[in-house]
């Protein structure tokens, strides 16, 4: 199909980055050309960047079928002008390889889930992303998504476009249609093709061979929505830089845990599963300790108005407020009728616990009035924090004013 003026040749013709146009018409900075070749913004691909006889295009947009080049400035050309145009070969090149490499992971989607639909695609400057939509979100795994890229990328697959009347284009169940709504009402569509691996709807500029595409590194797989898979990748400089970072944390993992790369994720579970047996030890031992300083407080409670009361101070390391509240709580009536517990957690706290005669929310508003910090709670428990004071200081005070 023969373009129209309104319409970019970006598409059909991605190796043509210099070209003169025929000025339509000039609105400000506002420019249309006859006939161009920069890429309008669309289709999660973003605006081509270069100049009009000069002057930076700072955008390109389609507007009521036309593609308009916004420029940096007034331009002093008008309608009927023949100007030159040119595009960032580097920019454009970039984009190129970008969009085809997410036929390429669309192509691998196809291989590794048995559902899937197209959900969105973007190309950002440093990384781009594609969304799957799939009820098995869990199925793609970032290592051997990348070495299916790498092998369709050293396969020097063909890559080619045409123009495809867009009803047997639906008809085909092969075709995604990764094209905006206005390209889905059209007679034609554009049909990209990646031999033997993916074919697609699609607008966007591509490379001719995926040899050409270079390196692809899967950033990252996450699920931003129900149904959805995000697929976050980079080519050219970026993907080295990612596979060199990913390479020497690898190396760096393997040094620190005196092992060889093949034998890291074997030795990186074994620390792991250690990791956890100390933990749980740790778990018990700080149970334990915990369980006898309550019984040495215990020893040391005070009767008062026919109440038994334990105050004292939890010097238990990694025992917070919480775990007070809970221990105080869990001692009333068995290790007295008042149980206040203190301890330090970046700054001293307050728990108190009782059978309900005492209010256990009156001890802490007293602690906290003599010491600052805040608390709050009800007649049985109730906790603060933030006092501005050393837990054996709040112990003497509850003792002396109890």
């Amino acid at each position: 199909m023969t373009p129209t003026a309104t319409e970019s040749r970006a598409a059909a013709e991605p190796a043509v980055t210099e070209f003169e146009g025929s000025v339509r018409s000039v609105d400000g900075t506002d420019v249309r050309l006859e006939e161009t070749y920069f890429y309008p913004e669309g289709g999660g691909q973003p605006a081509d960047r270069g100049t009009i006889d000069g002057i930076e295009v700072v955008d390109v947009q389609t507007r009521d079928g036309a593609v308009v080049h916004e420029l940096a400035s007034t331009p002093e050309f008008g309608a009927g002008e023949t100007v030159d145009g040119s595009i960032d070969e580097d920019f454009r090149t970039y984009c190129m390889r970008a969009h085809t490499a997410s036929h390429l992971l669309y192509g691998a989607g196809r291989r590794l889930l048995e559902d899937h639909g197209y959900g969105g695609f973007d190309i950002g400057t440093e990384k781009c992303r594609i969304d799957f939509e799939t009820r098995n979100p869990d199925a793609l795994d970032a290592r051997s998504l990348e070495r299916l890229l790498a092998e369709a990328v050293w396969d020097s697959r063909e890559v080619t476009w045409r123009e495809m009347d867009a009803e047997r284009a639906r008809a085909d169940d092969e075709i995604v249609f990764n094209v905006t709504e206005n390209a889905e009402r059209a007679d034609t569509v554009r049909v990209v093709e990646i031999d033997g691996w993916d074919i697609a709807a699609c607008g966007g500029t591509h490379v001719r061979n995926t040899i050409e595409i270079g390196p692809i590194a899967v950033l990252d797989i996450s699920n931003p929505g129900a149904d959805l898979v995000r697929v976050e990748y980079a080519v050219g400089p970026t993907a080295i830089r990612a596979r060199t970072d990913r390479a020497r944390a690898t190396n760096r993992a393997a040094r620190a845990l005196e092992t060889g790369i093949e034998e890291l994720p074997e030795r990186a579970s074994a620390v792991a599963r250690r990791n956890a047996e100390l933990e749980d030890e740790l778990a018990e031992l700080r149970s334990r300790l915990l369980e006898n300083r309550l019984e040495a407080l215990g020893e040391e409670a005070t009767e008062r108005d026919g109440q038994r009361w334990v105050v004292g101070e939890l010097d238990v390391d990694g025992v917070g407020p919480n775990d007070a509240a809970d221990q105080a709580r869990e001692r009333a009536g068995e290790l007295g009728d008042v149980v206040v517990l203190t301890g330090v957690d970046g700054s001293a706290f307050v728990a108190a616990a009782t059978t309900g005669e005492t209010d256990a929310s009156g001890i802490v508003e007293d602690v906290t009035a003599a010491f600052g910090g805040g608390g709050g709670g009800g007649e049985t428990l109730a906790q603060g924090g933030g006092l501005d004071a050393e837990p054996a200081a709040v112990v003497e005070f509850l003792r002396e004013e109890y």
